[in-house]
């Protein structure tokens, strides 16, 4: 999970912050950044548009960070 955290902090925001983003609870969010609980399709969605990537790149299926060009 050192992708989330890196991408996270690169935005410059906090776990609450991400919370306030997401909906996904701070502590909730916490495991997920460490590897101790796996997040929900659902919250990967809303967690790869908060930090302008794809579910790919988080889930390490490629090394670009960039999204996908988005349909309308």
């Amino acid at each position: 999970m050192s992708r989330l955290k890196e991408l996270r902090k690169e935005k410059g925001y906090t776990q609450i912050k991400m919370q306030m983003l997401t909906g996904i609870d701070q502590s909730d969010y916490s495991k997920i950044e460490c590897g101790k609980r796996y997040y929900t399709f659902e919250q990967c969605v809303k967690i790869a548009k908060v930090l302008g990537t794809s579910m790919d790149y988080l889930a390490g299926l490629t090394d670009e960070k960039k999204p996908y060009p988005r349909k309308g």
